[in-house]
């Protein structure tokens, strides 16, 4: 889920805090940049595997959130993952860009011509917009307490998320990054090893709460959810936010053969308290719809 952005310009230096620990790296994991519209964006891939998974953070933290599963991902598959503008090591955009764009981009400059979509939360929004745009492109969709844009969120939704940044109102990022790290929805109550893996990647990359969003509006996918023909999985953790349940129904009933599962004592980030779980469930979907590349579902 996004977050209420405000835009503290070099607060992280001046707090003199220093860089966590670097994202795991899998055997034969290659990284760099690409140009993307008036910016670059920050990327990894590994594996050598013919079906190629892309993973897409949340709108809290960058891609350093799959590192407990990105060894997995990398042995069964060709894994890439990337940080969006502004969160981990991409440079916030100063001006106006649509990250569907910035997807594409990257996926013809590392030749991948279809591929199978993870995306967790707002990543999960991106995921479905990406599809939508490029629907020969995606083979699987694997969504990741997801929201989809066009669909509402309560009071109870927006209130949170802007108590939970409002340090930042006082430039207080070490406050609005505790907040967000012990979040009940975030991570369920009692996965004390997640909340410290969080805490340790927001407090390395402090701009991933703070930087300034310039993403271009897009037509909502709420009333387009029928257009979307491949395999889909909507993952939600039980201890969620009620609206993420809500959207992950709306997308079931839009989607026609998704499949929803829901993970006992999981929360909004899933991958960080159980990632064997996770893993297993995802490469399970993936490999069980699994049609080769260059090949796509049509109705």
């Amino acid at each position: 889920m996004k977050t209420f952005s405000i835009a503290i310009i070099t607060l992280s230096l001046a707090l003199g805090w220093v860089e966590s620990q670097a994202q795991v790296e899998a055997p034969g994991s290659r990284s760099g940049y690409v140009e993307v519209e008036s910016g670059k964006v920050y990327y990894e891939e590994c594996g050598r595997a013919a079906t190629t998974v892309v993973l897409i953070h949340d709108g809290i933290a960058h891609s350093a959130v799959w590192d407990e599963v990105w060894p997995t991902f990398c042995e069964k598959f060709h894994t890439i993952r990337y940080d969006r503008r502004g969160y981990g090591k991409s440079p916030a955009s100063t001006t106006w860009y649509y990250e569907t764009d910035d997807l594409a981009t990257l996926l013809h400059h590392l030749s991948v011509k279809d591929a199978v979509i993870v995306g967790s939360s707002h990543g999960g929004e991106l995921s479905i917009d990406f599809t939508l745009a490029h629907p020969d492109v995606v083979q699987q969709l694997v969504l990741v307490g997801a929201v989809v844009s066009g669909f509402p969120y309560s009071d109870h939704f927006l209130n949170r998320g802007m108590q939970n940044s409002k340090p930042l109102e006082n430039k207080d990022l070490k406050g609005a990054i505790a907040n967000w790290s012990k979040d009940k929805y975030v991570l369920a109550p009692g996965h004390e090893a997640a909340q410290k893996k969080l805490l340790d990647i927001l407090s390395g990359s402090p701009q991933d709460i703070s930087h300034e969003d310039w993403t271009r509006p897009t037509q909502g996918a709420l009333p387009r959810l029928g257009e979307i023909h491949v395999p889909a999985l909507i993952l939600t953790g039980d201890a969620d936010i009620p609206d993420v349940h809500a959207h992950a129904g709306a997308i079931e009933a839009g989607i026609r053969g998704s499949r929803r599962v829901v993970l006992s004592d999981a929360g909004h980030l899933m991958y960080l308290e159980k990632p064997e779980e996770f893993a297993r469930v995802v490469t399970s979907f993936i490999e069980s719809n699994a049609i080769g590349p260059g090949t796509h579902r049509h109705d």
